[in-house]
C-alpha cells in the first residue's frame, strides 16, 4: 500500500466544503473543492477524505462526490492512487483570494438637452416587432451563415436607392458597407486610408467623437465660420494634409452649412493633394425648412469622398447600424479589414431594416420623426427666450447652439444646468485651437413640454455674473 504522507492530511474538520442549496451537488462539491485548491488550503499533495465519508459528513449522495472527485481528477485539480485515495496534484495555479469586485457606475440616465437621443414612435415599433416576427417565423438561408462582409444585399440596394433620392449620392448598392453606426465606420477608415501621425483637417469646433476615432492622426484644427470650414485656412496649416473630416450639410455643433465656394474649393484641394475626404452626413434626415442640401460626395467627380452616415438617429441609437459609401478604389481594402476585425454585421436586424425600408415604412417614420422634433426644438426656443436667453432655432438637424459672451464659463454653466435636469454641452471644450463659450443643447427624444421644463429649470440657475471668468 503506498504510504501517505501525514503532514499533508488537512484538518477537515475545519474545511468541509460549504454547498449552496439547489443545483446538481456534485458541481457544487467539485467548485468547492476546487476553490479549497487554487486558495491554497488544501495544498498539493493533500490527501482527500474518502468519498464515503465526505459524503456522510455533507449528506451527499456517495456517486455525488465520486463524481465530483473523478471531475477534478479530469481537470488536472487531483490525481487518484490505485489503493491510496484521491490527492491534491502536485502542481496546481494558485489564485489569490480576493474581495468583492466594485460594482461599475451606472451610466447616467438621459436628460433632456443631451445629444444623439431618440424618441420612441410606438407605430413605428410595432412595424419592426411584425417585419422581425416574420423574419423568425420563416427564416432564410442567410440567417444561418455569416453573410457578405458588406452587409445584407437588401438593404444596401434599399441604402442606395434612398441615398440616390434624398440626398444626392451617386452611388450604387455595392459600394455601401454596413457597419455598427459612424464610430465603426470611422475607425475602417481610419485604419485603411490613413496612418499613425498622418495629417487630418478637422472643424473647429467639431465633432468630440471623431476626434476620439482619429486620435492617432495629427489633427490640424481649421476653423468653422458662416460659410462653413475655411478651406483656405486648412490649405495655409497644412496643404498636404491625408484626409478632412466634415459635417457640409450640419455642422457640429455650430449648425452651418458649408457654402457651394467651400465646398468646389474643398474637392479642388482633395484632387490636387490626393487626400481623402470623409463627410459625416450628421443629421441629414432633419431639414426643417427649405428643400434638402445635396450631398458632398454628389458633386464629387474624382471619388476622393468617402459618405458616412447612419440610422441611430433617424430610427434609434440601439438599432446600431450605419453605412459608408466607398469610392472604388477603396471597397477592396475596406472589406478586407472588415473581414478581419469583426467579421460580418448582424444579419436578422440588417434584413428587418431592409424590409422597413422596402414596405415604406421609413418615410412615413420620418415624417412623424420630424414633426416631433420640430415641436421639441420650438418649445425649447421658446422656454430660453422667456429666460432672457435669444436663440436662432435651427433649420436642420437636432440641437442648437446658444452663443455666450466672452468671459462666460460655460463649463461652469452646462454642470450647473445638468443639477437641475438639464443636458447640455460645453462649446469651448469641442475646440482644439482659440476656444469661444457657448452651450450646445439637443431636442430629441423628449417630448415637448419635457424639453420645456427642463429648460426652464436648467436656465434659472445661469447668469453672466456667476459664471464670468473675468
Amino acid at each position: 500500500m503506498a504510504q501517505i504522507n501525514q503532514t499533508n492530511v488537512p484538518d477537515w474538520s475545519a474545511l468541509i466544503p460549504v454547498l449552496p442549496q439547489g443545483g446538481p451537488r456534485r458541481r457544487a462539491l467539485y467548485a468547492e473543492l476546487r476553490r479549497l485548491i487554487e486558495s491554497g488550503a488544501l495544498p498539493p499533495g493533500a490527501k482527500l477524505p474518502p468519498s464515503r465519508d465526505l459524503a456522510t459528513r455533507l449528506g451527499l449522495a456517495r456517486g455525488a462526490v465520486v463524481a465530483a472527485f473523478e471531475m477534478l481528477v479530469a481537470d488536472g485539480f487531483a490525481e487518484a492512487r490505485v489503493g491510496a485515495g484521491t490527492f491534491v496534484a502536485g502542481a496546481v495555479p494558485h489564485v489569490p483570494v480576493v474581495g468583492p469586485v466594485a460594482a461599475p457606475l451606472p451610466e447616467p440616465a438621459a436628460l433632456p438637452g443631451d445629444l444623439g437621443l431618440a424618441l420612441a414612435d410606438r407605430r413605428t415599433l410595432d412595424q419592426f416587432r411584425a417585419i422581425l416576427h416574420r423574419q423568425m417565423a420563416r427564416p432564410p438561408a442567410a440567417q444561418f451563415a455569416y453573410g457578405d462582409a458588406r452587409g445584407d444585399a437588401g438593404l444596401r440596394a434599399e441604402v442606395a436607392e434612398y441615398l440616390r433620392m434624398a440626398r444626392g449620392v451617386r452611388c450604387h448598392a455595392d459600394q455601401i458597407l454596413l457597419t455598427n453606426g459612424t464610430q465603426g465606420a470611422l475607425d475602417l477608415i481610419a485604419r485603411v486610408v490613413l496612418g499613425p501621425g498622418d495629417a487630418v483637417w478637422v472643424e473647429d469646433p467639431g465633432y468630440p467623437m471623431a476626434k476620439a476615432a482619429l486620435c492617432e492622426m495629427r489633427l490640424i484644427p481649421v476653423p468653422v465660420d458662416a460659410q462653413g470650414l475655411d478651406v483656405a485656412a486648412g490649405i495655409i496649416a497644412c496643404a498636404g494634409a491625408r484626409a478632412a473630416y466634415v459635417t457640409p450639410s450640419h455642422q457640429f455643433p455650430t449648425g452651418v452649412a458649408l457654402s457651394m465656394p467651400r465646398r468646389l474649393a474643398l474637392l479642388d484641394w482633395a484632387a490636387q493633394a490626393g487626400a481623402w475626404i470623409i463627410e459625416d452626413d450628421y443629421d441629414s434626415e432633419f431639414r426643417h425648412a427649405g428643400p434638402p442640401l445635396t450631398a458632398l460626395q454628389g458633386m464629387d467627380g474624382q471619388g476622393r469622398v468617402i459618405y458616412v452616415g447612419t440610422f441611430s438617429k433617424a430610427l434609434f441609437p440601439g438599432l446600431r447600424i450605419g453605412y459608408l459609401v466607398l469610392p472604388e478604389a477603396l471597397l477592396a481594402p475596406v472589406i478586407a479589414l472588415r473581414r478581419r476585425v469583426d467579421r460580418y454585421p448582424p444579419v436578422l436586424a440588417e434584413a428587418t431594416l431592409a424590409e422597413f425600408l422596402r414596405e415604406g415604412h421609413f418615410a412615413s417614420h420620418l415624417r412623424r420623426a420630424r414633426r416631433g422634433v420640430r415641436a421639441a426644438r420650438d418649445a425649447l426656443v421658446a422656454a430660453l427666450d422667456g429666460a432672457g436667453f435669444a436663440v436662432q432655432p435651427p433649420e436642420q438637424g437636432l440641437h442648437l447652439l446658444l452663443p455666450l459672451p466672452d468671459g462666460c464659463d460655460d463649463r461652469a454653466m452646462a454642470q450647473a444646468a445638468r443639477l437641475q435636469g438639464f443636458g447640455v454641452r460645453a462649446l469651448s471644450p469641442m475646440y482644439l485651437a482659440a476656444a469661444q463659450s457657448g452651450l450646445v443643447i439637443g431636442f430629441s427624444g423628449f417630448a415637448p413640454e419635457v424639453m420645456a421644463q427642463a429648460a426652464r429649470r436648467g436656465s434659472a440657475v445661469w447668469g453672466v455674473a456667476p459664471y464670468s471668468s473675468t
